[in-house]
């Protein structure tokens, strides 16, 4: 059973988490983003940014952990949700955008761009992606988890394959400049939503 998967050390992330969200990405976001754009969230955990991105957008959300997902879909019976592992991201369906906040630190380099290029194939002609990472180097392991830290120019060369980038923004979530966000844009035409 997984972190998140245990209703115990679930809870204990809740409460660590409680107060922090991700307006500023979602603020940027929208700059790019439509309102009414199919999103969907990777790792949406106990849901704060979900409750947020559905305030403009159709919002799907996502989690591996079925605690997460059952303990959203209890509260918000109507809410959109899928679980999804963020490496493979097993669904058919398209998205105008797919976001996450501090979710794909878990993931190591060989992951993350596996994750990207699926990500590429599960967005609509013109879609984007935004994402928020912990900035720094190395690796840190904490109750099982692992936790790889970014710098600019990492996640420059890992989403340049890719991506267009739009922004690629140091910002402070605990301490200064502890975090960055990376907006970025697929390599195609406009086209339609097909969610």
């Amino acid at each position: 059973m997984g972190f998140y998967d245990d209703e115990e050390t679930a809870k204990q992330y809740i409460a660590m988490a409680e107060g922090y969200d991700g307006k500023l990405l979602i603020s940027a976001m929208s700059k790019h983003v439509p309102d009414g754009a199919c999103v969907l969230e990777i790792g949406m955990g106990p849901g704060a940014d979900l409750d947020l991105l559905l305030e403009r957008y159709q919002a799907t959300g996502s989690d591996n952990s079925e605690f997460f997902i059952d303990r959203y879909r209890n509260a918000h019976p109507d809410s959109d949700l899928l679980i999804l592992d963020a490496v493979t991201l097993l669904t058919d369906r398209k998205f105008d955008c797919v976001y996450s906040n501090k979710v794909l630190h878990h993931l190591n380099g060989d992951e993350l761009s596996l994750s990207l290029e699926r990500q590429h194939e599960l967005l609509d002609d013109g879609g984007h992606v935004m994402h928020s990472f912990w900035k720094g180097e190395g690796m840190d392991e904490k109750h099982g988890l692992k936790f790889f830290y970014h710098t600019e120019d990492q996640l420059h060369s890992t989403f340049g394959s890719f991506f267009e980038i739009i922004s690629l923004v140091a910002y402070t979530e605990l301490d200064d400049d502890d975090s960055i966000y990376v907006l970025a844009r697929k390599r195609s035409a406009d086209d339609a939503s097909s969610c």
